[in-house]
């Protein structure tokens, strides 16, 4: 039997991460992920290296677009937390039907979501970008990226909601490698459709969005292979509606706290943009560059949580409490010292990290700013990450959107803007460090009552 197949005779997918060693069934499964996540944080990187050699408009302008779409992307993300969370549990009852059924409902409802965000996302881009800062030159070219972007919204969505369902199978394999594609193919379309090589015309900040379009146009194609007839994941068979509607509503009671946990970080970040904005367009380039470093700094975290995931769904569906304790503790230690680390190696790299995004004295030093100052913070941050998540997973999805919410809203915004009347960028961002260390002590806290209480309800 292969690992992204179900046993033979049976019907049912194999709870793979409820047997063996905790640390090693958690490192096991994270390091594909860690390959893929890392290649999609270059997805981002690889545009913003090609946009930054187009000059400091251009790259402001991509930089402006990022939480606008971040908050699309982690908005679905937080759908396939739902799905995921749902079908893991399904894995450890050994309930294929539900699998199959869950898998297939996620996907419906994921194109339901798109239809909605097209029809709602042109018409706010204007008065929503306006109102971050991006007018004069800018305008014009996130108009532009962004119309192209959403109007490939159906390829972006898809794998992410499939690909968490196959993670909550245990098979990590399959979803870095459609990852790995996603980023192969942008490289090169990249390069050719930005500067018009050979035959390809020079589309500029548009090529960057048509090469993300298309890219994603193959890991569509991918991800529906693999989840269908390899991992044989859905089923056509007919059903009422009220019965696809019951589903929906189980993956929105976890889907729309996550939701909101994971959209919630992207509004903060547009906030602050609009912040720096009001000190021209090189401290928006900036830190546009700068999050995108700190999402490539920390990726390890987020492939270990998309991997604790379905770890803590299969472990508790299971009753193995004691597997998922352990497993939180590993990670969140984990976590913890990786944070460390990369401090250590962006406030000894900061420089020549920098240049590599832009040529502009000015754009470089408030990078080395940000990453010297905020990185600090990166060790509770990724504690935060990892209890945010799990929170979700022991179904109490409003408990981790309350964190996020407070992270956001009750701490980054108020001690950015505070910080930015003391001591101006350098104030903003120590106001984001700030936000960090508190942000993921609380979360820590929470989550260990949480467990604790569930455990002793049994």
């Amino acid at each position: 039997m292969t690992e992204d197949q179900p046993a033979a005779g049976s019907g049912r997918w194999k709870a793979v991460m409820t047997e063996g060693p905790v640390g090693r069934t958690l490192a096991r499964l994270t390091v594909p992920m860690v390959v893929g996540i890392v290649g999609m944080v270059a997805f981002n990187l690889t545009d913003t290296f090609f946009v930054g050699r187009l000059g400091t408009t251009e790259l402001a302008a991509l930089s402006f677009t990022f939480p606008f779409v971040l908050v699309l992307v982690r908005f679905t993300l937080g759908l396939g937390i739902g799905a995921s969370a749902l079908v893991s549990r399904a894995v450890g009852r050994g309930d294929a039907h539900a699998v199959r059924r869950i898998t297939t409902d996620s996907l419906a409802l994921a194109l339901v979501v798109v239809v909605v965000f097209v029809s709602v996302g042109f018409p706010l881009m204007g008065p929503v970008f306006r109102a971050l800062g991006a007018g004069g030159e800018i305008y014009p070219l996130v108009k532009t990226y962004m119309s192209i972007w959403l109007g490939g919204l159906l390829f972006v969505f898809f794998p992410m909601v499939s690909n968490n369902a196959i993670r909550a199978n245990g098979n990590t394999k399959w979803p870095a490698m459609i990852m790995l594609t996603a980023v192969c193919a942008n490289i090169l379309l990249d390069y050719l459709l930005i500067f018009g090589i050979g035959p390809f015309p020079r589309l500029g900040l548009a090529g960057a969005a048509l090469a993300t379009v298309i890219s994603r146009m193959i890991t569509f194609t991918l991800s529906f292979y693999i989840v269908h007839f390899r991992m044989k994941m859905l089923t056509f068979e007919r059903v009422p509606f009220s019965e696809v509607l019951a589903s929906w509503k189980r993956i929105l009671y976890i889907g729309i706290p996550a939701a909101s946990t994971r959209v919630i970080a992207p509004i903060g970040i547009g906030v602050i943009t609009g912040l720096i904005a009001r000190g021209g367009p090189k401290g928006v380039a900036a830190f546009g560059v700068a999050t995108k470093i700190e999402f490539f700094a920390i990726a390890v975290i987020f492939a270990l949580s998309s991997v604790l995931n379905p770890f803590t769904g299969q472990n508790w569906g299971a009753a193995r409490n004691d597997r998922v304790r352990k497993g939180l503790s590993l990670s969140n230690r984990f976590a913890f010292f990786w944070g460390l680390g990369m401090f250590a190696a962006l406030a000894v790299f900061a420089n020549p990290v920098a240049s590599i995004f832009s040529r502009d004295p000015e754009v470089v030093s408030t990078i080395v700013l940000y990453m010297r100052t905020v990185a600090v913070a990166y060790c509770m941050y990724g504690v935060f990450v990892i209890c945010s998540l799990v929170l979700n997973v022991l179904h109490r999805p409003l408990h981790a959107a309350a964190l996020a919410a407070g992270q956001a809203f009750v701490l980054t915004v108020p001690l950015a803007w505070m910080g930015m009347r003391i001591a101006g960028l350098k104030g903003i961002f120590a106001g984001i460090g700030i936000s960090y260390i508190i942000a993921g002590l609380l979360a820590w806290l929470v989550l260990r009552r949480v467990v604790s209480r569930l455990e002793e309800r049994g």
